[in-house]
């Protein structure tokens, strides 16, 4: 059941969302997460007031911070909550991030059959798309989708669903090649703050052999563990926890939710039945909006797949996983990513709600 009353929806509230959800809502929170609030408090001497008002405004929000924690029982993930991160000081790069004209002037896929290598079993190829083996590959079956478009933001409906059409005949084509590469996952990083080295708009394909890869597998033991443990599936209550909160919607068959534990700026998980067309479409929709709503140059996009056959023991009532993440200004040289994140717990300024309430008024 959602909330219907008209406390504000930030997730400094959520303790005051969480007291006035049912028992059956708040026990079904209670299963996956667990939620803690503190204030960090210090003292900003005189003469540092002026940067303090200039950089993060009023010297009280700054005096008194208040840190949110959401953790994941189920899966271990955690995310530190504070706002105010937003607002730090970062220090400018030398690239002009919209000037992607001038990046694309000596576009080095322009024409991708003769400057990229092809795999041993061929290409796959439509009109938004073609395969590439991947060069410096970093597992045996890894490939690129050189989109036809090379403007990795000038993305269509159209042309995201031609592209994940293309991730999947690559990933039925390698496995045909090998059968005993069956674990898939596709990625797509854009720009240079996602990890993307070329400015070419692309996706990646990749099978894994023997079992799939660590967080994907980490993923699917904890929610069989969880389902085991509780007699209903992790994926659903998960749904419906986000669903409690007015952080999810469902668009054609996929769910779509604003993640409670992030692990980077905006994150959005949608659920789907299959890797589709409609998983495709809500890719789109949700990409669209991080660009033209929220402001998102560079982003991770991945799609945690179950194994294609013989390997389907225990992935039973896996989904179709899509997560993305905004990974931050391509003006500055700041790295979103720190010692914190990389060993300890992911730390984001975003507010899942903000995000919520931009897909929703996009219709997503």
């Amino acid at each position: 059941m959602a909330l219907s009353d008209d406390t504000e929806r930030t997730i400094t509230n959520l303790p005051v969302l969480l007291a006035r959800l049912s028992a059956v809502d708040r026990k079904r929170f209670d299963r996956i997460y667990d939620v803690r609030v503190a204030e960090g408090r210090m003292r900003v001497p005189t003469e540092m007031v002026p940067w303090v008002e200039r950089t993060f405004g009023p010297v009280g929000e700054v005096e008194t911070q208040t840190v949110v924690r959401v953790s994941n029982r189920v899966t271990g993930e955690g995310t530190l909550f504070n706002g105010l991160r937003a607002r730090r000081p970062v220090g400018a790069f030398l690239r002009q991030p919209d000037d992607l004209a001038e990046e694309l002037r000596d576009d080095a896929w322009a024409d991708p059959l003769t400057s990229t290598p092809e795999d041993a079993f061929g290409r796959v190829q439509n009109e938004h798309g073609v395969s590439a083996a991947n060069v410096a590959r970093f597992d045996a079956a890894h490939s690129i989708i050189v989109f036809s478009e090379p403007s990795p933001l000038a993305f269509t409906r159209e042309s995201v669903a031609g592209q994940m059409e293309l991730a999947r005949q690559w990933i039925a084509a390698a496995n045909r090649d090998e059968p005993a590469a069956r674990f898939p996952y596709v990625m797509w990083n854009c720009l240079w703050r996602a990890g993307g080295s070329i400015v070419h708009g692309h996706a990646q394909v990749t099978l894994a052999r023997g079992r799939h890869y660590g967080k994907i597998e980490r993923l699917r033991a904890d929610a069989a563990a969880y389902e085991a443990e509780h007699g209903i599936g992790y994926f659903g209550d998960l749904a419906a926890v986000h669903a409690s909160l007015g952080l999810a919607s469902d668009r054609g068959g996929v769910r779509r939710l604003a993640h409670l534990s992030p692990v980077k700026e905006k994150e959005v998980v949608l659920l789907a039945d299959a890797f589709d067309d409609a998983a495709a479409w809500a890719i789109h929709d949700t990409l669209a909006v991080f660009r033209d709503a929220l402001a998102v140059r560079s982003f991770n996009m991945g799609v945690l797949l179950a194994p294609m056959t013989g390997d389907a023991a225990g992935w039973e009532g896996f989904p179709v996983v899509i997560r993305m993440v905004d990974r931050g200004s391509l003006s500055t040289r700041t790295s979103d990513i720190g010692g914190m994140e990389m060993f300890a717990e992911s730390v984001v300024a975003s507010d899942p709600f903000a995000i919520h309430q931009a897909l929703s008024e996009a219709g997503v």
